[in-house]
């Protein structure tokens, strides 16, 4: 067979090709590609395991062990099948070519994903806002970093556009953050007395920080009622924001029908006034 095989060939210019030639060459590559799949996966999971890098850095080397072993495996299986890369060196120029203004976009993607890492400036768990998408980094791969948001939907954001727009990382240094809570009290109300229960509001809830302690201040005087900005701190921005500002506005409900603190409604009063010299009735 392997004789029947090497007769049926055919003549490629001065190079002869024959059947056992592309039965070895499949053999090999799928060889290849199993024991790749394999050293890759054993060299995965000792990175993933190693306590002495944090998950930026393991990504990062993760990336770089991918590059590597195929980088190695394409070169063994050329130089194991025999091919003579300057017999190819005018076609792999114009293909090289094409591939490098058809994956302009993917390189550029591969390389500021690696930058990403390196600078550490975005790691998997940080809670970022892009434009109009607010997450927590799920993943950072190849093209693009994929960005869960709280509605459960997963955003797949390319590298090189963190790497040019502005982004908003709130777990960068510090995975604290400052929460504003705004409502508003009627003119004769206690102005003191609501301050302090908006302040004991927030300090009860669960997710609310006592370091910083809420502070509460008056904003403004504004045309209903006097608006206060109440300023508490929280660590668990992945969780949402949405949740701990409701939980504070309905504890400040309660205390304030308890206290006698009334939340002013908007009035507006028309009044109509002829244009003719007409006295009109009264409303």
């Amino acid at each position: 067979m392997i004789a029947g095989l090497d007769r049926a060939s055919m003549g490629v210019g001065t190079r002869r090709i024959s059947l056992l030639d592309i039965v070895n060459a499949v053999g090999l590559s799928l060889l290849l590609f199993l024991a790749a799949r394999a050293l890759l996966g054993l060299i995965l999971r000792w990175i993933g395991q190693a306590r002495l890098l944090d998950a930026a850095q393991r990504v990062l080397f993760q990336k770089l062990a991918q590059i590597a072993v195929v980088t190695v495996a394409i070169f063994v299986g050329i130089d194991l099948l025999g091919i003579d890369l300057t017999a190819l060196a005018v076609f792999s120029g114009a293909f090289g070519l094409a591939i490098g203004f058809g994956l302009q976009k993917t390189l550029g993607n591969l390389i500021a994903g690696l930058i990403l890492l390196l600078d550490r400036s975005i790691k998997p768990g940080d809670v970022i806002a892009v434009g109009d998408t607010f997450g927590w980094v799920n993943k950072i791969g190849v093209r693009a970093v994929s960005v869960l948001t709280r509605d459960g939907k997963e955003h797949l954001i390319p590298n090189e556009r963190l790497m040019t727009d502005e982004v908003e990382n709130w777990s960068f240094s510090s995975r604290d953050v400052r929460v504003h809570v705004g409502f508003r009290v009627s003119f004769d109300c206690d102005l003191r007395l609501a301050q302090r229960l908006a302040v004991e509001a927030a300090s009860v809830s669960p997710r609310v920080l006592t370091e910083p302690a809420p502070v509460c201040w008056i904003k403004e005087f504004g045309d209903n009622g006097v608006e206060f900005d109440l300023r508490i701190w929280i660590d668990s921005p992945e969780a949402g924001v949405g949740n701990v500002t409701s939980d504070v506005f309905f504890r400040i409900w309660d205390l304030f029908k308890e206290h006698g603190v009334t939340i002013p409604v908007p009035q507006r009063d028309l009044r109509f006034h002829s244009t003719s010299g007409e006295q009109m009735p009264p409303a």
